[in-house]
């Protein structure tokens, strides 16, 4: 949903609450786990290191659990304090120049992945879905890892997507702008979550 101006939270809340019972506007659901997207959408992949050992990773999960990677400046997660539970409705409210954008999803997955093993890679995250009142379709999975390895502690994110109606083909180049602009934000507020290295 695009609008003219910011929506006040009363009506974010109605928002989300239409959004609710609606089926997920895509197919492949849960797709992101296996990290190979549907037919006929866009495949996004990135990864960035946040630190060592196995403080960064606790800092990480807890980034994650928090929706810190929206902590961008330009994109808020509503309602706040949302739980990362399958089932659990989101909106992601965006500024962009002149007008705001209001986009729904609903978690599909979550995982926390341990191996006690040496060299093994333990995994956390979740992934969630468009759902009618965005204006993508598909689906996007954050995850944090630990790999044992070499103690290296990374942020990912396996995302597809692809305009939701037909007329929204032609700001299409617009929209993935804003996917790239969301990745680089996304990974300096997760790295500022941790206290890690510096994003560039």
């Amino acid at each position: 949903m695009f609008l003219l101006r910011k929506p006040d939270e009363e009506a974010i809340v109605r928002f989300v609450a239409a959004q609710r019972n609606l089926p997920f506007a895509y197919h492949g659901i849960g797709a992101t786990r296996e990290s190979v997207p549907p037919k006929g959408y866009v495949a996004d992949r990135y990864r960035v290191k946040l630190g060592k050992g196995e403080e960064a990773y606790r800092r990480a999960k807890e980034a994650l659990r928090g929706w810190r990677q929206f902590g961008t400046g330009w994109t808020s997660l509503h309602p706040p304090g949302t739980g990362i539970e399958v089932g659990s409705v989101v909106a992601v409210l965006a500024r962009h120049l002149g007008f705001w954008s209001l986009n729904s999803a609903r978690v599909v997955c979550t995982f926390d992945e341990r191996s006690g093993e040496r060299g093994g890679v333990e995994r956390f995250g979740f992934a969630y879905g468009t759902l009618p009142g965005h204006s993508e379709r598909g689906e996007e999975l954050f995850s944090v890892e630990w790999d044992h390895a070499d103690d290296s502690v990374h942020y990912a994110v396996f995302a597809f997507s692809r305009p939701n109606h037909l007329l929204a083909w032609p700001g299409y180049p617009f929209a993935r702008m804003l996917q790239r602009r969301f990745r680089r934000d996304s990974t300096r507020a997760m790295v500022e979550a941790v206290g890690g290295p510096s994003v560039r």
